[in-house]
């Protein structure tokens, strides 16, 4: 018990953020990846929350002296739905290609799944305790047996950076995958993951910190 109880600290210590990375890839063909001019698209029919994102992540590559921009200006009716973004990004290349675009990166909700939190903790904290604690929180009928408990969701984010070239299909230069606990403050949120992503891209040398 002693043994359950500094683990359960510890994870509260360091797993309480609201926006947990699962995984990361770059391809290794991309060593020297300079992109020139960015569009960037938040798939979703919201087209508040899409523009909000699509503003946010577009104002702190421009800080990085990128050129970056939104897809709501150039394509708002296109990218509201995961299951066609890929095919309209197919079929827009040439387009994307004449205006100077180089590059897209685009950021998506792969799912949503609803939890149950009866550990009487915050959501982020019971994420994180299902998360790391599963197998062993499975075998204890005390954790099940709460009767104060709450529904939260949790979304699956994946964002990916396109190559564009002529004459060549589309390259997949970089992608990463998010979990988005229990998002109440939209705003915040959208900020907060977009921070976590340049994050992730300075860490893996696609992208330079932004100047002081």
């Amino acid at each position: 018990m002693r043994t359950f109880s500094i683990l359960f600290v510890f994870l509260f210590i360091v797993n309480c953020g609201a926006i947990k990375q699962n995984e990361r890839w770059k391809n290794p063909d991309f060593t020297n990846f300079n992109p020139k001019n960015i569009l960037v698209i938040g798939v979703t029919p919201d087209f508040t929350a899409r523009s909000n994102f699509e503003f946010a992540l577009v104002r702190e590559l421009n800080a990085r002296n990128i050129n970056a921009v939104q897809s709501t200006v150039v394509f708002e009716k296109l990218f509201q739905e995961a299951s066609n973004t890929d095919a309209e990004i197919e079929s827009q290349i040439n387009t994307l290609l004449t205006v100077g675009y180089d590059t897209v990166l685009v950021s998506l909700v792969k799912g949503v799944k609803e939890n149950e939190s009866r550990s009487g903790a915050s959501p982020r904290f019971d994420y994180s305790l299902q998360r790391f604690l599963g197998g062993y929180l499975a075998s204890r009928d005390d954790y099940f047996e709460q009767s104060d408990y709450k529904k939260y969701k949790v979304f699956y984010v994946e964002t990916s950076i396109y190559s564009l070239q002529k004459d060549k299909e589309k390259e997949l230069v970089w992608y990463g995958t998010y979990d988005i606990i229990d998002p109440t403050n939209i705003a915040g949120m959208t900020d907060d993951y977009v921070k976590v992503i340049l994050k992730s891209l300075e860490k893996d040398k696609l992208l330079a910190k932004k100047q002081s």
